[in-house]
């Protein structure tokens, strides 16, 4: 989860994704002898052109996917170090939010502990 100081307090970056209609935040799948932590940086710079160092884990989300498999994902907070924000083709659009804001725009009820989560810290 990448979050930065705003002039509101702080923000957190959430993505919409087209394919499947939805504002979470940036994740993805793990590439062969790949770390959970090296997948988060890269899925992130990926998904948003930014370059991120990571920070603290967060709670972690268990799932099932449309075709019932089960997903975990894991979760750090993440800060910028470089780049700049735009869109691949997994993605569309971006936008920095506060807490509160992201908490009205997520599109899954699990996001929602995660950004709880970090809220707490």
């Amino acid at each position: 989860m990448v979050v930065r100081a705003g002039s509101n307090g702080p923000e957190v970056l959430l993505v919409h994704r087209p394919e499947y209609d939805d504002w979470t935040f940036p994740k993805g799948k793990l590439e062969r002898r790949e770390t959970e932590e090296r997948c988060a940086l890269r899925e992130v710079e990926e998904e948003t052109g930014l370059r991120c160092s990571l920070g603290r884990e967060l709670e972690q989300t268990t799932y099932r996917d449309a075709k019932g498999r089960r997903k975990r994902v894991r979760y750090w907070l993440m800060e910028v170090e470089s780049g700049e924000l735009g869109f691949d083709h997994e993605t569309d659009d971006a936008r920095w939010l506060t807490f509160d804001e992201a908490a009205a725009l997520l599109s899954y009820e699990r996001d929602h502990d995660v950004l709880r989560d970090a809220a707490e810290r």
